[in-house]
C-alpha cells in the first residue's frame, strides 16, 4: 500500500490526467465527444473585438511578464529573508512554464486536429497553447505569491484575479473561434497537472520555513 503522501499525490493528479487522456482519445479517434464539441463551438462562436482581447490574455507577450514579475519577487523575498534554497520555488515556477511548449508542441503534431471554421484552414489546434500558457503563467504566479501574503483578503483577491484571467482567456479563445472547447478543456487538465506539482513543491518549502529550519545564512556558525 502506498504511503499517505504518495496516495494523496495520486488522488490529486489522477482526475486531470484521466480526463486529459479521455479527451485526447476522443480527439484522436473522432469520437462522440468531438461531435458534441463541434456543436457547442457553433453555438458559442461569435468573433468580436471583446473576444479577441480576452483571447490575447493567453499570449506569451501578456502572460509571461506576469509570471516573470512573480518569479523575481519570490526570489527577492526569499533571498532577502535569508532562506535556505530561496531559489527553489522560483526555479520550479520557471520550469513548469518551460514545460508548456515542450508538452504542447508534440501533442499538436500528433493529434493534427483542424481548427474551427472561424480560422483559416490549418491543423495542430489540440491542445490550446494559449490556454495552457494562461493557466500555467497566472497559476504559477499565484502559487508563488500566496505564501508571501499575510492578508486573507489579498490572498483571496489574488486567487479570484487568477481565475478571472484564465476564464477570460479561455472564453475569448472559444468565442473568437480560435479553438474548439475541447482544446481549451484539455489544456486546463494539462495546466492543472503542472500546477499541482508546483503547489506540492511550494507547500513543502513553506512547511520547512514555518518549522524554523535554519538556513545557511541565518543558522549558527
Amino acid at each position: 500500500m502506498p504511503p499517505p503522501a504518495k496516495l494523496g499525490t495520486m488522488l490529486l493528479l489522477g482526475p486531470p490526467v484521466l480526463l486529459f487522456a479521455l479527451i485526447t482519445w476522443q480527439v484522436v479517434v473522432d469520437g462522440p465527444l468531438v461531435d458534441l464539441d463541434e456543436r457547442l463551438s457553433r453555438a458559442l462562436v461569435h468573433p468580436d473585438r471583446a473576444s479577441e482581447l480576452l483571447a490575447d490574455l493567453g499570449n506569451v507577450q501578456v502572460a509571461l511578464p506576469v509570471l516573470v514579475i512573480a518569479l523575481a519577487y519570490a526570489a527577492w523575498h526569499g533571498r532577502a529573508g535569508g532562506l535556505d534554497r530561496w531559489w527553489l520555488p522560483p526555479a520550479a515556477g520557471a520550469a513548469v512554464m518551460v514545460l508548456v511548449p515542450v508538452l504542447v508542441a508534440p501533442l499538436k503534431e500528433w493529434t493534427d486536429r483542424p481548427g474551427t471554421p472561424a480560422v483559416p484552414p490549418a491543423v495542430g489546434y489540440y491542445p490550446s497553447g494559449h490556454t495552457a500558457t494562461a493557466v500555467v503563467a497566472y497559476g504559477a504566479a499565484t502559487l508563488l505569491l500566496l505564501p508571501l501574503l499575510r492578508s486573507p483578503a489579498v490572498r483571496r483577491a489574488l486567487v479570484v484575479a487568477c481565475a478571472a484571467l484564465v476564464a477570460g482567456a479561455s472564453y475569448g479563445l472559444v468565442r473568437r473561434g480560435y479553438h474548439w472547447p475541447l482544446d481549451v478543456a484539455a489544456s486546463w487538465c494539462l495546466g492543472a497537472v503542472l500546477l499541482i506539482c508546483l503547489s506540492l513543491l511550494v507547500s513543502r518549502s513553506s512547511r520547512r520555513r514555518s518549522a524554523g529550519t535554519p538556513s545557511r545564512r541565518t543558522g549558527p556558525s
